[in-house]
């Protein structure tokens, strides 16, 4: 089902950044460098790193903890400002962007998910993914109305006003879910989305975001430790020692694919710290 706008809730115009039909590069990092510092140390987790993702594409960031997957997530939605380097979202360079336009950005055309779900414990499900929608300055009762039929969207039509903190761990990444897609936006980053859940709530949130993906004509980048749910998107890329390279191309058959993965994977994320 595609959910419709509700009243007074604007779906996010990517226009206003120039997106076309014929945009290749939807979202394109050039050179991209992240160097954090500690005294005499020098930290690279990023070190001029390209991606280019296609419009409607879903791919997965695999490596070790603290390779730069977040970093590189925080990046492309402009909670972090890069050494050096660009990222372009529709030809747009970010950093050329006004504050204004930048703000917009992050809040209209970027869902973002995390590995915890930093939901409010004491707030309901409605209100908790109601929350960019109010940020905006949309009314309470508009805001509560989309944010219940995002609820539904990801199977909690019944759990809206249930207080966050009295819910599963699976259902409050759900939760999570809805408030990151609530301001229907062009592009969903999800840093580690199963990484706090048992494997049958992880297969089902992959499921989840899989099937969002499609019915709502996403661009999704996901970070991940998970190679099983990291080969069902469209591509992989392994970040190692600041570098970005391709790992897998998933529509590659398992004779040959799975092998290939298998042994990217393995040296790529090494052991699980």
């Amino acid at each position: 089902m595609q959910l419709q706008s509700s009243p007074g809730v604007a779906v996010a115009d990517d226009s206003s950044f120039g997106v076309g039909k014929d945009s290749v590069a939807f979202l394109r990092a050039a050179r991209l460098t992240r160097i954090f510092r500690s005294g005499p140390h020098e930290i690279r987790p990023l070190d001029a790193i390209d991606l280019a993702v296609d419009r409607g594409e879903m791919i997965a960031v695999v490596g070790p903890s603290g390779s730069g997957k977040s970093t590189l997530l925080h990046l492309l939605a402009a909670l972090d400002t890069p050494t050096s380097g660009e990222v372009y979202f529709a030809r747009n360079s970010l950093w050329s962007l006004s504050e204004e336009k930048l703000a917009e950005y992050r809040n209209r055309v970027v869902g973002f998910v995390w590995q915890r779900h930093h939901l409010l414990p004491d707030f309901t499900a409605a209100e908790n993914a109601a929350m960019p929608l109010l940020l905006r300055g949309l009314a309470l009762k508009q805001s509560l109305q989309a944010a219940s039929e995002w609820l539904g969207e990801v199977g909690l039509g019944d759990r809206g006003e249930q207080q966050a903190g009295q819910l599963s761990g699976g259902e409050q990444q759900r939760v999570a879910i809805a408030r990151a897609l609530v301001n229907q936006p062009a592009v969903l980053l999800a840093d580690e989305p199963t990484g706090d859940l048992d494997e049958r709530n992880a297969e089902g949130i992959f499921d989840l975001m899989q099937r969002l993906h499609q019915s709502h004509r996403l661009t999704t980048i996901l970070a991940t430790h998970n190679p099983s749910l990291a080969r069902r998107t469209d591509r992989v890329f392994a970040l190692e020692h600041g570098k970005l390279t391709p790992a897998l191309e998933s529509h590659v058959g398992a004779d040959d694919g799975g092998a290939h993965f298998a042994s990217v994977v393995t040296k790529t994320l090494g052991e699980r710290g």
